[in-house]
């Protein structure tokens, strides 16, 4: 079973973020002490593009606290990895990533609970964010796209709290494995439709993703 801590959690609410009037609450900061983590997501924190974002499959967004050596590496150092948030997650955190953790699991994380739905989809605000063209087409590459939970028990999560697998969903679709399939091309290669067929099945899986594996089984 999987056990880590919130290294930090993170909030924020929409600002401009480019010329044309597109706004993003990807800068999120730091919270300064303990947030109620609502079905909805953090209280105080907010989302600009409700159509893409938001929701309850898309109450919390963590990113892998490792990724950030690879990304550094990759892009020969960069300002926004020297510290949490540069993805625009809520927690960070080690010991969650995508090959480890399957869709389904549950965490208790502070006072909340918590149920892995799916993945994060790359857009071109990262490319943005970070001033670097193809840096979300890198993250669909390399499947280090991060996860998403929908809040089972609400309750209030803060920077050092624990997180703790409560629960093991009774299947092998990790998130890195259903990342691949429907987002990173595999739904191209022999056998997928099969594989496609169990994915739009999987009551846990965000509704969104089981929408998307049933049309590409088509």
């Amino acid at each position: 079973m999987i056990q880590s801590l919130v290294a930090t959690l993170l909030i924020g609410k929409p600002r401009p973020f480019r010329d044309d009037g597109t706004q993003s609450a990807m800068a999120r900061e730091a919270a300064s002490g303990p947030v109620m983590l609502r079905k909805g997501g953090f209280e105080g924190d907010e989302v600009a593009d409700k159509k893409h974002h938001g929701g309850p499959d898309k109450a919390l967004h963590l990113y892998p606290a490792e990724h950030y050596p690879f990304w550094n590496a990759k892009l020969g150092g960069h300002r926004l990895l020297d510290h949490a948030g540069a993805f625009g997650e809520n927690i960070s955190a080690s010991g969650l990533t995508e090959d480890k953790v399957r869709i389904g699991d549950r965490f208790r994380m502070g006072g909340a609970l918590v149920e892995v739905s799916h993945g994060r989809q790359p857009c071109w605000k990262i490319d943005h964010r970070f001033g670097v063209h193809g840096l979300s087409r890198e993250v669909i590459r390399t499947g280090r796209c991060g996860l998403y939970f929908r809040v089972i028990e609400e309750g209030e999560v803060a920077a050092g709290d624990v997180i703790e697998q409560a629960g093991q969903a009774p299947h092998d679709w990790s998130v890195a494995r259903v990342f691949k399939l429907i987002i990173g091309g595999g739904h191209r290669e022999d056998g997928a439709k099969e594989a496609l067929a169990e994915l739009a099945r999987l009551d846990t899986l965000a509704t969104v993703w089981r929408e998307r594996a049933a049309a590409l089984t088509g």
